[in-house]
């Protein structure tokens, strides 16, 4: 029962991030990238941080500076930036599947860099979901699309910051480390403003309630993701996050006639294989380590 929840709250979660998508790109048209990323990181720091407090954790902390926290937070900054700007210049259905790669990538990351054992199986579905995100930008041929690479540079940044996590300190609960993040992608907002020359644009009523909605539905969405992973075996609710990609092509298609081509949609379907391959091998692994070591016992 606890799986089939985390299930309906991953996806529930993946659904509310399409949308928050949606709202982003929707206010890009009118309003500064750095101006939206800093309302968005703002808000959210502040909620995060009420609910620590709420929920009787730490916020200032020493390890808060701690390498592998600042590590996070660099990634998860730029993560962000270059994923507002891939939606914002590029059409979503594209990027959320290039988005896709991030769990192929941390598994990279995690046997480059965290020295975690992976084998000839899951190398090869690494190398194939590579291979998938090449089809879907395609270097050097008329279809290719610049403002995509982008969404590549999310990919490595958040393998970045999801490797980075398996190692922050332990003492640091989940919900400050979730305000820390989304205060440096708040603050690095209104400096990328700063650094590119734009001002604060005054919103309209219509702007307001688009960014409001956007931060409503990335809120409910990370709230949702935390739970699920609570309450699910990763191995069995993880699959599921790639239901993020149907959402955004359905919305790609209804609210800006995004029509992908044959080879983006096998591209897409060739990283979500690969990246669900890995997840059952990951589990497999797991519980074949275990199993082993209570036989030991």
């Amino acid at each position: 029962m606890d799986n089939l929840r985390g299930i309906v709250l991953l996806v529930f979660a993946m659904a509310s991030f399409a949308i928050e998508d949606l709202f982003i790109k929707t206010a890009s048209q009118t309003l500064p990238t750095g101006q939206i990323i800093g309302i968005l990181g703002i808000v959210g720091a502040v909620f995060f941080a009420i609910y620590a407090r709420a929920m009787g954790h730490r916020l200032i902390h020493p390890d808060a500076l701690h390498k592998t926290v600042v590590i996070r937070n660099i990634c998860e900054i730029i993560g962000t930036l270059s994923f507002v700007t891939a939606i914002s210049l590029s059409a979503l259905s594209t990027s959320t599947a290039i988005y896709q790669a991030a769990p192929l990538a941390t598994t990279l990351g995690a046997a480059v860099f965290l020295k975690e054992p992976v084998g000839w199986r899951r190398w090869t579905a690494i190398f194939v979901g590579f291979v998938g995100v090449m089809l879907i930008i395609r270097p050097g041929s008329e279809a290719f699309e610049p403002a995509s690479l982008f969404a590549v540079l999310t990919v490595i940044t958040l393998a970045g910051r999801d490797v980075a996590t398996r190692v922050i300190p332990k003492r640091l609960s989940t919900l400050a480390v979730s305000a820390y993040a989304f205060l440096a992608i708040g603050i690095s907002g209104f400096v990328l403003m700063v650094a590119t020359g734009q001002s604060v644009t005054p919103m309209t009523g219509a702007e307001v309630k688009t960014v409001s909605a956007a931060i409503v539905f990335a809120l409910m969405g990370y709230y949702a993701l935390t739970a699920a992973m609570r309450l699910g075996e990763m191995g069995v609710i993880m699959p599921f996050r790639y239901t993020r990609l149907i959402f955004a092509m359905i919305i790609g298609l209804t609210f800006f006639d995004e029509r992908p081509d044959a080879l983006t949609y096998l591209g897409a379907a060739i990283i979500i294989a690969s990246g669900i391959y890995t997840l059952f091998r990951e589990r497999k692994q797991r519980l074949t380590r275990l199993s082993t070591a209570s036989s030991t016992r």
